[in-house]
């Protein structure tokens, strides 16, 4: 999924090569598209990203601690702005979403391990939470666009081996976990019907932006796979940023500074290729996330 970023707060690379190829390729894909979008937006963000990495890697205290507050002023306008883009544009600009998104989940990520450099568990907690609402009203969003109107669509006969009705249940169990698959078929039993019934109908309602580079709209079925594999990375990268609130959660439960943290080490040698470390409190610990 080319949208996720590091499942360790630990392990995130600031200023990286990471982050340079996954603002160039948003670039290439606006470029394509001829849609045009400030580029201080970017360079704004790889300056805060720089900011941070300045801050963890400075030995004088105060130096870093400076670091850390400008780089979090610059993450806040960061996380404004790529709000703002992407509710202006989610449904004219379909193609670069994912990429806003995953943006704006690195910058909440990136605030809260800033202010995790400066000890304050509880407001990198909070912009975790704060974060999290609007990464899911936003990837809600973009899933509905997806989906059209009659979701059925993605289950159309040329799909069979593809796309099947439980990869489409997954989706919707992201929202309602008490979803099974009999309750997405009887969602779509009427959608069936409508679309065999209008198939044409229905693809001329698709939004132009779904079918932008799309020469006949005939071959569009070949393309879904795609939009739904955009859907699942956005949802991947979500579950993945609520994994970094958890290990926040965890570092302040356990009343550990973020220093003790990162200095943490397996009691025994970790086998090759083995990156995993296993950590077991003493005592249960409550690290629950809420939707």
């Amino acid at each position: 999924m080319g949208y996720s970023y590091p499942s360790c707060l630990v392990g995130m690379l600031f200023g990286g090569n990471r982050l340079e190829i996954n603002l160039r390729a948003m670039q290439v894909v606006l470029e394509k598209i001829n849609y045009k979008v400030d580029l201080v937006f970017y360079t704004n963000f790889l300056a805060a990203m720089d900011l941070a990495a300045n801050a963890f890697t400075m030995d004088d205290q105060e130096n870093r601690r400076n670091s850390a507050l400008q780089a979090i002023n610059r993450f806040l306008e960061a996380e404004h702005v790529y709000t703002n883009l992407f509710d202006n544009d989610y449904e004219q600009c379909s193609q670069i979403i994912p990429s806003y998104l995953s943006t704006l989940s690195l910058a909440y990520v990136a605030e809260a391990r800033c202010y995790l450099e400066l000890e304050e568990h509880k407001t990198a907690i909070r912009r975790f939470q704060e974060g999290k609402s609007i990464l899911r009203s936003c990837v809600q969003k973009y899933i509905n666009f997806i989906l059209t109107t009659n979701p059925a669509i993605y289950l159309q006969p040329e799909l069979k081996g593809v796309v099947d009705l439980q990869r489409l249940t997954e989706i919707y169990r992201w929202t309602d976990p008490s979803l099974n698959e009999n309750d997405i078929f009887e969602l779509q039993r009427e959608n069936f019907v409508q679309f065999a019934k209008h198939p044409n109908k229905y693809i001329n309602s698709i939004p132009k932006s779904m079918l932008a580079n799309i020469k006949d709209k005939k071959d569009f079925s070949q393309y879904l796979p795609n939009f739904l594999e955009r859907v699942e990375s956005m949802i991947e990268t979500h579950q993945r940023f609520e994994s970094y609130e958890t290990e926040v959660k965890a570092i302040s439960e356990l009343g550990m500074t973020f220093r003790k943290w990162q200095e943490l080490t397996p009691s025994e040698p970790a086998l090759e290729g083995d990156g995993i470390m296993l950590i077991i409190p003493s005592m249960p610990i409550a690290v629950y996330v809420t939707g």
